[in-house]
């Protein structure tokens, strides 16, 4: 039965495995986040906390996303273990500066992916991850606006109460007006 199911698939064996790693890096996201959403909380970034929540939500939906197509396109999509996440930091400017460096993880993983499927031709997929490249733009320039906060405002003072005053203000347009 296992052979007939595979001549049902458009989907490379090797697409399916890296959508598969690809979906549980986003599950890795969303725990990350999780993460980060609660180091704020604990202390005293509501606003932070709040964007961190809205990210992890996010990258679960990415991953939920990418689990579908692979179900819709008759591969075997795999329910991803996630490995245990960083829970403290050692400032609030270093939360944001991991989430950047999870995103441009995240940015290079899908340009891997994106890379593979032209390899394979698989032009559906590529159509279907199009939709990614584009949410990577967004989900970096925020991360590096929220960065650029810490170096306008600083953080001396009431320096971190309005950076997290500022976070939920900052937004992506694709027209180029922030």
């Amino acid at each position: 039965m296992k052979d007939l199911l595979r001549l049902r698939t458009s989907l490379n064996e090797e697409v399916e495995a890296l959508i598969n790693e690809q979906i549980k890096l986003e599950a890795e996201s969303s725990a990350y986040y999780l993460a980060m959403a609660s180091w704020c909380d604990a202390h005293g970034f509501d606003n932070s906390a709040a964007h961190f929540f809205a990210q992890s939500n996010e990258e679960r939906d990415h991953m939920l996303k990418l689990y579908h197509y692979v179900l819709d396109m008759g591969g075997r999509a795999v329910s991803p273990a996630v490995a245990e996440v960083r829970q403290e930091y050692n400032s609030f400017q270093e939360v944001f500066e991991y989430a950047l460096e999870k995103e441009i993880e995240v940015t290079r993983a899908i340009n891997r992916l994106v890379a593979r499927c032209h390899k394979a031709e698989d032009f559906s997929t590529v159509s279907f991850l199009d939709w990614f490249l584009k949410e990577q733009i967004e989900e970096e320039y925020i991360a590096r606006r929220a960065l650029e906060l810490f170096e306008v405002i600083g953080t001396e003072g009431v320096g971190q109460y309005m950076i997290d005053r500022r976070i939920p203000e900052l937004k992506y347009s694709e027209d180029g007006e922030a």
